[in-house]
């Protein structure tokens, strides 16, 4: 960026606002159909777009690949997100922290609620095995884990939480059609609020390839993790919002 600002895309050379797009249309692969693709693209401010892949995809259906040069530019100043305001702690510490100032085992429950039955995003967080290398939080010594697993109802969720006394409750969210991920979460969000007082709810916590991070006021939630999150930066979290800052319960 060389210190400025303002970006356009980079393709084939520097601020050429080359750019390429995916999307399906509801038509039978034929030219007509490869002719509406490069007319969307028009529309969408790719000028000139060129049609680099069409294939069927099944009875009545078309996946493109358009390229194609667009004359938008961002402001990469004007670009607003959530930054991380916690230290990102190492195993090690985080059993240190919770230890030396809880003094007790931190219970953290986790599931997927509604009929959302894709367990990955939650086991990669809580599961021992972790992903890319990194341990999940069952592998924290200071931590209790229970992984509630997949298709969990919000009232399920609420019962285990105050069962297992929960100091944080862990939601992923994977199926995103028609919002569900968004009911769902403010679901859960009015079910705790109504089932415990202020100070006894445990913290909120979802996460999602699809999430805004912004919308955590928005959707009742304390805090909302996208996709590439790491179990460690959870665990840094969760010692952040419930131990050093002054959340912990006696």
């Amino acid at each position: 960026m060389s210190g400025k600002t303002v970006v356009r895309p980079y393709g084939d050379t520097t601020g050429d606002g080359m750019v390429q797009v995916s999307f399906t249309l509801p038509v039978p692969h034929d030219k007509r159909a490869e002719g509406a693709a490069i007319q969307l693209a028009n529309k969408m401010g790719i000028d000139p777009a060129m049609l680099v892949h069409a294939k069927q995809m099944g009875d009545g259906f078309t996946f493109f690949v358009v390229y194609g040069r667009v004359n938008h530019l961002v402001d990469v100043s004007a670009v607003q997100v959530v930054e991380r305001d916690f230290p990102l702690l190492s195993a090690r510490e985080v059993n240190a922290v919770v230890k030396r100032r809880l003094r007790r085992k931190l219970s953290v429950v986790g599931a997927c609620i509604g009929t959302d039955a894709h367990t990955v995003g939650i086991d990669a967080i809580l599961n021992v095995k972790g992903i890319a290398g990194e341990k999940g939080l069952e592998y924290y010594r200071e931590l209790k884990v229970t992984n509630l697993g997949a298709q969990v109802s919000v009232p399920e969720l609420v019962e285990a939480a105050r069962v297992e006394r929960a100091d944080a409750v862990l939601v992923s969210q994977v199926v995103t059609q028609r919002d569900a991920h968004l009911h769902n979460t403010r679901e859960m969000s009015a079910a705790f609020r109504e089932a415990m007082p202020a100070g006894r709810r445990p913290l909120l916590v979802v996460g999602g390839p699809r999430f805004d991070e912004s919308m955590a006021a928005e959707l009742g939630v304390d805090r909302i993790f996208g996709r590439g999150t790491t179990p460690g930066e959870v665990a840094s979290f969760l010692v952040h919002a419930l131990v050093t800052d002054k959340r912990a319960r006696a």
